[in-house]
Protein backbone atom coordinates (compact mmCIF):
# COMPACT_ATOMS: atom_id res chain seq x y z
CA UNK A 1 0.00 0.00 0.00
CA UNK A 2 2.91 2.61 0.78
CA UNK A 3 4.68 1.66 -2.43
CA UNK A 4 1.64 2.59 -4.45
CA UNK A 5 1.04 5.76 -2.59
CA UNK A 6 4.76 6.50 -3.27
CA UNK A 7 4.03 5.82 -6.84
CA UNK A 8 1.21 7.94 -7.66
CA UNK A 9 2.80 10.76 -5.81
CA UNK A 10 5.44 10.13 -8.46
CA UNK A 11 3.46 9.82 -11.16
CA UNK A 12 1.62 13.58 -10.29
CA UNK A 13 4.93 15.45 -10.20
CA UNK A 14 6.18 14.14 -13.59
CA UNK A 15 3.35 15.58 -15.36
CA UNK A 16 4.89 17.14 -18.26
CA UNK A 17 4.07 21.46 -17.57
CA UNK A 18 2.70 21.51 -21.10
CA UNK A 19 0.28 19.03 -20.28
CA UNK A 20 -0.64 20.59 -16.94
CA UNK A 21 -1.20 24.09 -18.38
CA UNK A 22 -3.56 22.64 -21.38
CA UNK A 23 -5.76 21.32 -18.48
CA UNK A 24 -5.37 24.68 -16.90
CA UNK A 25 -6.73 25.98 -20.27
CA UNK A 26 -9.25 23.71 -20.78
CA UNK A 27 -10.84 24.56 -16.92
CA UNK A 28 -10.67 28.42 -17.50
CA UNK A 29 -12.60 28.24 -20.76
CA UNK A 30 -14.95 26.27 -18.97
CA UNK A 31 -15.86 29.13 -16.41
CA UNK A 32 -17.77 31.40 -17.29
CA UNK A 33 -16.56 34.93 -18.32
CA UNK A 34 -16.24 37.48 -15.84
CA UNK A 35 -15.26 34.78 -13.15
CA UNK A 36 -12.03 35.85 -11.27
CA UNK A 37 -9.82 33.58 -8.54
CA UNK A 38 -8.66 30.35 -8.43
CA UNK A 39 -5.70 28.40 -9.98
CA UNK A 40 -4.70 30.56 -13.48
CA UNK A 41 -1.17 28.96 -14.02
CA UNK A 42 0.70 25.97 -13.69
CA UNK A 43 3.15 27.48 -11.17
CA UNK A 44 0.26 27.97 -9.03
CA UNK A 45 -0.34 24.16 -9.19
CA UNK A 46 3.08 23.84 -8.43
CA UNK A 47 3.03 26.25 -5.58
CA UNK A 48 0.09 24.65 -3.86
CA UNK A 49 1.95 21.42 -3.93
CA UNK A 50 5.14 22.35 -2.33
CA UNK A 51 2.52 24.70 0.18
CA UNK A 52 4.33 28.11 -1.22
CA UNK A 53 1.45 31.36 -1.33
CA UNK A 54 0.36 31.81 -4.91
CA UNK A 55 1.08 35.44 -5.73
CA UNK A 56 -1.61 37.31 -7.56
CA UNK A 57 -1.43 39.33 -10.39
CA UNK A 58 -0.75 43.26 -9.21
CA UNK A 59 0.27 41.89 -5.67
CA UNK A 60 2.36 44.41 -3.91
CA UNK A 61 5.37 43.29 -2.02
CA UNK A 62 5.62 43.62 1.85
CA UNK A 63 6.90 47.47 2.40
CA UNK A 64 10.12 47.43 4.60
CA UNK A 65 9.86 49.86 8.17
CA UNK A 66 10.69 52.92 8.26
CA UNK A 67 11.97 54.59 11.37
CA UNK A 68 9.92 57.95 10.70
CA UNK A 69 6.88 56.03 9.98
CA UNK A 70 7.26 54.14 13.55
CA UNK A 71 7.93 57.35 15.26
CA UNK A 72 4.64 58.96 13.46
CA UNK A 73 2.38 56.06 14.53
CA UNK A 74 3.82 55.85 18.17
CA UNK A 75 1.82 58.69 18.82
CA UNK A 76 1.84 61.45 21.70
CA UNK A 77 3.87 58.96 23.86
CA UNK A 78 6.67 59.11 21.56
CA UNK A 79 7.37 63.06 23.14
CA UNK A 80 8.57 62.24 26.39
CA UNK A 81 10.42 59.25 25.58
CA UNK A 82 12.47 61.64 23.09
CA UNK A 83 13.17 64.09 25.82
CA UNK A 84 14.62 61.15 27.55
CA UNK A 85 16.76 60.20 24.63
CA UNK A 86 17.78 64.15 24.11
CA UNK A 87 19.12 63.97 27.98
CA UNK A 88 21.18 60.66 27.81
CA UNK A 89 23.00 61.73 24.66
CA UNK A 90 23.73 65.16 26.64
CA UNK A 91 24.95 64.04 29.66
CA UNK A 92 26.68 60.98 28.06
CA UNK A 93 28.73 63.80 26.34
CA UNK A 94 29.49 66.16 28.70
CA UNK A 95 30.39 63.61 31.41
CA UNK A 96 32.60 61.71 28.88
CA UNK A 97 34.10 64.66 28.61
CA UNK A 98 34.28 65.85 32.22
CA UNK A 99 35.83 62.86 33.67
CA UNK A 100 39.16 62.50 31.54
CA UNK A 101 42.38 61.74 33.43
CA UNK A 102 43.69 65.07 32.82
CA UNK A 103 40.81 67.06 34.20
CA UNK A 104 40.60 64.58 37.34
CA UNK A 105 44.10 63.93 38.41
CA UNK A 106 46.76 66.44 36.27
CA UNK A 107 49.29 65.13 35.43
CA UNK A 108 52.08 67.81 36.59
CA UNK A 109 50.21 67.54 40.18
CA UNK A 110 50.83 63.86 40.21
CA UNK A 111 54.53 64.03 39.56
CA UNK A 112 55.60 66.66 41.62
CA UNK A 113 53.67 65.60 44.53
CA UNK A 114 55.20 62.37 44.14
CA UNK A 115 58.20 63.82 44.11
CA UNK A 116 57.52 65.57 47.43
CA UNK A 117 55.91 62.67 49.13
CA UNK A 118 59.10 60.40 48.47
CA UNK A 119 60.71 61.38 51.72
CA UNK A 120 58.07 61.92 54.55
CA UNK A 121 61.11 63.47 57.33
CA UNK A 122 61.35 66.17 54.47
CA UNK A 123 57.76 66.74 53.10
CA UNK A 124 57.19 70.59 52.58
CA UNK A 125 53.12 71.54 53.16
CA UNK A 126 53.72 75.28 51.88
CA UNK A 127 54.96 73.76 48.85
CA UNK A 128 52.35 70.93 48.18
CA UNK A 129 49.76 73.57 48.71
CA UNK A 130 51.05 76.11 45.63
CA UNK A 131 51.14 73.30 43.64
CA UNK A 132 47.83 72.45 44.30
CA UNK A 133 46.89 75.94 43.68
CA UNK A 134 48.67 76.27 40.51
CA UNK A 135 46.89 72.59 39.17
CA UNK A 136 43.32 73.29 40.18
CA UNK A 137 41.34 69.87 40.20
CA UNK A 138 39.16 67.41 42.83
CA UNK A 139 42.58 65.90 43.09
CA UNK A 140 44.24 69.08 44.10
CA UNK A 141 41.16 70.12 46.05
CA UNK A 142 41.01 67.07 48.25
CA UNK A 143 45.28 66.75 48.90
CA UNK A 144 44.68 71.25 49.59
CA UNK A 145 42.03 70.11 52.28
CA UNK A 146 44.11 67.43 53.86
CA UNK A 147 47.32 70.06 53.87
CA UNK A 148 45.06 72.34 55.41
CA UNK A 149 44.61 70.47 58.47
CA UNK A 150 48.66 70.23 59.17
CA UNK A 151 49.37 70.08 62.60
CA UNK A 152 46.51 68.19 63.70
CA UNK A 153 46.42 64.45 64.55
CA UNK A 154 46.81 62.21 61.64
CA UNK A 155 43.48 60.14 62.41
CA UNK A 156 41.51 63.67 62.05
CA UNK A 157 43.77 64.60 58.89
CA UNK A 158 42.63 61.39 56.48
CA UNK A 159 38.90 61.80 57.86
CA UNK A 160 39.46 65.18 56.17
CA UNK A 161 40.60 63.69 53.21
CA UNK A 162 38.17 60.88 53.22
CA UNK A 163 35.44 63.73 53.37
CA UNK A 164 37.01 66.25 50.89
CA UNK A 165 37.03 62.76 48.27
CA UNK A 166 33.40 61.98 49.18
CA UNK A 167 32.24 65.43 48.21
CA UNK A 168 34.10 65.68 44.85
CA UNK A 169 32.94 62.22 43.98
CA UNK A 170 28.98 62.84 44.84
CA UNK A 171 29.38 66.20 42.86
CA UNK A 172 30.79 63.85 39.76
CA UNK A 173 28.62 61.25 40.14
CA UNK A 174 25.14 63.81 40.16
CA UNK A 175 24.96 63.63 36.58
CA UNK A 176 25.18 60.17 36.12
CA UNK A 177 22.37 59.59 38.86
CA UNK A 178 20.25 61.16 35.59
CA UNK A 179 21.24 58.30 33.45
CA UNK A 180 20.42 55.65 35.76
CA UNK A 181 17.01 57.29 36.09
CA UNK A 182 16.81 57.29 32.30
CA UNK A 183 17.55 53.70 31.90
CA UNK A 184 15.06 52.35 34.61
CA UNK A 185 11.92 54.86 33.49
CA UNK A 186 11.88 54.94 29.97
CA UNK A 187 11.05 51.64 29.87
CA UNK A 188 8.14 52.21 31.76
CA UNK A 189 7.17 55.35 29.17
CA UNK A 190 7.08 52.70 26.76
CA UNK A 191 4.95 50.02 28.52
CA UNK A 192 2.42 52.93 29.44
CA UNK A 193 2.05 53.69 25.35
CA UNK A 194 1.94 50.02 24.59
CA UNK A 195 -0.89 49.79 27.05
CA UNK A 196 -2.48 52.70 25.88
CA UNK A 197 -2.67 51.23 22.56
CA UNK A 198 -3.95 48.04 23.32
CA UNK A 199 -6.47 49.34 25.24
CA UNK A 200 -7.54 51.66 22.03
CA UNK A 201 -6.88 48.52 19.92
CA UNK A 202 -9.73 46.45 21.39
CA UNK A 203 -11.88 49.39 21.77
CA UNK A 204 -11.86 49.95 17.77
CA UNK A 205 -12.27 46.23 17.21
CA UNK A 206 -15.53 46.73 19.34
CA UNK A 207 -17.11 48.54 16.87
CA UNK A 208 -15.97 47.82 13.69
CA UNK A 209 -17.06 49.05 10.20
CA UNK A 210 -18.65 46.53 7.52
CA UNK A 211 -15.45 46.76 5.28
CA UNK A 212 -12.75 45.59 7.75
CA UNK A 213 -12.04 42.33 9.90
CA UNK A 214 -11.83 42.23 13.86
CA UNK A 215 -7.93 40.60 13.15
CA UNK A 216 -7.23 43.61 10.55
CA UNK A 217 -8.15 45.86 13.39
CA UNK A 218 -6.47 44.38 16.03
CA UNK A 219 -3.03 43.59 14.03
CA UNK A 220 -3.10 47.50 13.49
CA UNK A 221 -3.40 48.42 16.64
CA UNK A 222 -1.06 45.97 18.49
CA UNK A 223 1.39 47.09 15.64
CA UNK A 224 1.29 50.38 16.34
CA UNK A 225 1.29 49.65 20.42
CA UNK A 226 4.26 48.04 20.51
CA UNK A 227 6.70 50.80 18.19
CA UNK A 228 6.73 53.22 21.68
CA UNK A 229 7.51 49.67 24.18
CA UNK A 230 10.74 49.69 21.39
CA UNK A 231 11.42 53.14 21.32
CA UNK A 232 12.22 52.70 25.57
CA UNK A 233 14.22 50.10 25.36
CA UNK A 234 16.45 51.26 22.52
CA UNK A 235 16.85 54.61 24.57
CA UNK A 236 17.34 52.42 28.10
CA UNK A 237 19.96 49.89 27.16
CA UNK A 238 22.50 52.69 26.12
CA UNK A 239 21.97 54.88 29.27
CA UNK A 240 22.24 51.51 31.31
CA UNK A 241 25.48 50.86 29.81
CA UNK A 242 26.56 54.23 29.86
CA UNK A 243 25.67 55.12 33.56
CA UNK A 244 27.55 51.74 34.84
CA UNK A 245 30.72 52.95 32.00
CA UNK A 246 30.55 56.44 34.34
CA UNK A 247 29.85 55.12 37.84
CA UNK A 248 32.77 52.40 37.13
CA UNK A 249 35.37 55.28 35.83
CA UNK A 250 34.58 57.64 38.62
CA UNK A 251 35.36 55.25 41.01
CA UNK A 252 38.89 54.30 39.65
CA UNK A 253 39.48 57.92 39.46
CA UNK A 254 38.98 58.65 42.56
CA UNK A 255 40.31 55.66 44.38
CA UNK A 256 43.71 56.87 43.11
CA UNK A 257 43.28 60.28 44.52
CA UNK A 258 42.53 58.64 47.59
CA UNK A 259 46.28 56.37 47.18
CA UNK A 260 47.56 59.46 46.54
CA UNK A 261 46.31 61.54 49.54
CA UNK A 262 47.14 58.47 51.77
CA UNK A 263 50.66 58.24 50.68
CA UNK A 264 50.92 62.06 51.14
CA UNK A 265 49.40 61.75 55.25
CA UNK A 266 52.87 60.47 56.94
CA UNK A 267 54.92 63.04 55.71
CA UNK A 268 52.39 65.59 57.86
CA UNK A 269 53.31 63.64 60.96
CA UNK A 270 56.37 65.42 62.34
CA UNK A 271 54.03 68.97 62.64
CA UNK A 272 51.20 67.68 64.49
CA UNK A 273 51.37 69.88 67.62
CA UNK A 274 53.71 72.47 66.65
CA UNK A 275 52.92 73.84 63.14
CA UNK A 276 49.56 75.00 61.23
CA UNK A 277 48.66 76.41 57.62
CA UNK A 278 47.42 79.25 57.71
CA UNK A 279 45.28 80.80 55.03
CA UNK A 280 47.80 81.92 52.90
CA UNK A 281 49.48 78.25 52.70
CA UNK A 282 52.05 79.43 55.34
CA UNK A 283 53.12 77.37 58.55
CA UNK A 284 52.93 78.98 61.43
CA UNK A 285 53.78 78.02 64.71
CA UNK A 286 51.30 76.85 67.42
CA UNK A 287 50.55 79.00 70.39
CA UNK A 288 51.37 76.28 72.80
CA UNK A 289 55.18 77.28 72.86
CA UNK A 290 56.47 74.04 71.31
CA UNK A 291 59.17 74.74 68.78
CA UNK A 292 58.76 74.29 65.36
CA UNK A 293 60.15 70.60 63.92
CA UNK A 294 63.99 71.15 63.47
CA UNK A 295 66.33 69.16 61.12
CA UNK A 296 67.06 65.96 62.81
CA UNK A 297 71.34 66.11 62.74
CA UNK A 298 73.60 63.00 63.58
CA UNK A 299 75.27 64.11 67.48
CA UNK A 300 79.20 64.97 66.81
CA UNK A 301 81.02 61.69 67.20
CA UNK A 302 82.98 61.76 70.87
CA UNK A 303 86.89 61.93 70.79
CA UNK A 304 88.27 60.12 73.72
CA UNK A 305 92.02 61.43 74.40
Amino acid sequence: MVIAVLWAALLITAVPEQFQSQTVSAQDAAEPAGATGGIVDASDIQSVMNDEPIQQPGSDQPSGIDLLSLIARGGRFMIPIGLMSMLVVTLSVERTLSLRTEKILPRSLVNQISDLAATHETFPPSTAQEICVENPSPAARVISAMLMRTGQPLGDIERTASDALQREADRYAGPVRWLTLAAAATPLMGLLGTVWGMIVAFHESSTLTADRSRSEQLSEGIYTALVTTLAGLAVAIPAAILAQYLENRIAKLFHRIEEMAFTIAPGLVRFVGRSRMDAEGQLRPLDNGAPPPMAIHSPPPVTTS
